[in-house]
């Protein structure tokens, strides 16, 4: 007995479908998980309290541009790499002065047009609100940068103090109103706040079935 077989319509046409299915599937999974890292690595940011502007630094981009690939990938990075490894590694930082770190207290306030890049500092919290500040030296213990004759806001924000009392925040030194404005600490180091490499090996194992899930 013999059995022959033949190919029943175009075998190239049909080859050229499946490469054409790949590349789109490929090219798909490759831009839905740039999307999804992106996305996750932005939500970490903003969970972590550092704000919309450092979440907004995360990009995302998938090669080739603008063609289907069955070799396609994707990448994604930050534009302010320095500042996202101190908060993914938990940082050791110190004076550049080698004096000095001057963390502000809330009594401070924000940052005037504030974001990642920007910090208050005892010189710009001095011309913002025309008040001087005193250093408190304390033996065995963190220094600080003190406004005297201040009062609190609602918000908890020093202010200068016009005649009314300022409460019971704040703090009696030298028989005046005194409010803590910084610490000052001779070196810092920043909480681990984010988990980079997690969220990458994560989307990455996630690859093969997104290329499933787009091939038709």
């Amino acid at each position: 007995m013999r059995i022959k077989a033949a190919i029943v319509g175009d075998l190239e046409a049909y080859m050229a479908e499946e490469v054409a299915a790949a590349e789109t599937a490929v090219t798909t999974a490759m831009q839905e998980g740039s999307e999804g890292l992106k996305t996750e690595l932005r939500g970490q940011v903003t969970g972590s309290g550092l704000g919309e502007r450092l979440a907004k630094t995360w990009r995302g981009q998938v090669y080739p541009r603008q063609k289907q690939s069955i070799s396609a990938a994707a990448l994604v990075w930050t534009k302010a790499p320095e500042l996202v490894d101190a908060f993914d590694k938990g940082a050791l930082i110190r004076s550049s002065a080698g004096f000095f770190l001057a963390i502000p207290t809330p009594a401070a306030g924000p940052v005037r047009g504030g974001g990642y890049q920007k910090r208050l500092t005892p010189g710009s919290w001095e011309r913002r609100t025309g008040m001087r500040l005193r250093f408190v030296y304390r033996r065995g213990g963190i220094s600080l940068l003190v406004a005297d004759n201040a009062r609190l806001d609602k918000k908890g924000r020093a202010k200068a103090n016009t005649g009314r009392r300022g409460g019971a925040t704040f703090t009696r030194l030298a028989n005046r109103n005194t409010s803590i404005i910084f610490f000052l600490v001779s070196q810092a180091r920043l909480r681990k706040r984010l988990d980079v490499e997690k969220a990458g090996a994560a989307w990455q194992a996630r690859v093969p079935s997104l290329i499933l899930r787009n091939w038709r």
